[in-house]
């Protein structure tokens, strides 16, 4: 995955409530009037939330006739937890190996 697509993937799920419509979302395709029932804002401010989510491919839109439901695409996320899982990855060996040293500390310092 390219950084700028990675870039605005973690810039779309940085706003709260861009993560609540994806919650919802998960559930299954909805309309922007469905999307918006549970917030306080207007249905222009729902409507650039999802473009943003639609430009970083975390939802798709299709059109069928007067309708234009929302759709989450887990792979989006799939590939942003892959790039986060290297990460932890890493912490987690880094981890093990200050347990490992700290063990051997305190091996030594119970042998003296």
């Amino acid at each position: 995955m390219s950084d700028g697509l990675l870039n605005q993937r973690f810039a779309a799920l940085a706003d709260p409530t861009r993560r609540a419509i994806l919650a919802r979302l998960s559930t299954g395709e909805m309309t922007v009037n469905e999307l918006a029932e549970p917030f306080a804002m207007s249905l222009p401010a729902i409507s650039r939330h999802l473009k943003v989510l639609e430009k970083s491919g975390l939802i798709s839109r299709s059109r069928t006739a007067q309708r234009r439901p929302a759709r989450f695409e887990p792979e989006a996320i799939k590939a942003v937890a892959d790039w986060i899982e290297q990460y932890r990855l890493f912490w987690e060996g880094s981890f093990d190996r200050l347990d490992n040293y700290l063990l051997e500390i305190k091996a030594t310092s119970d042998g003296e």
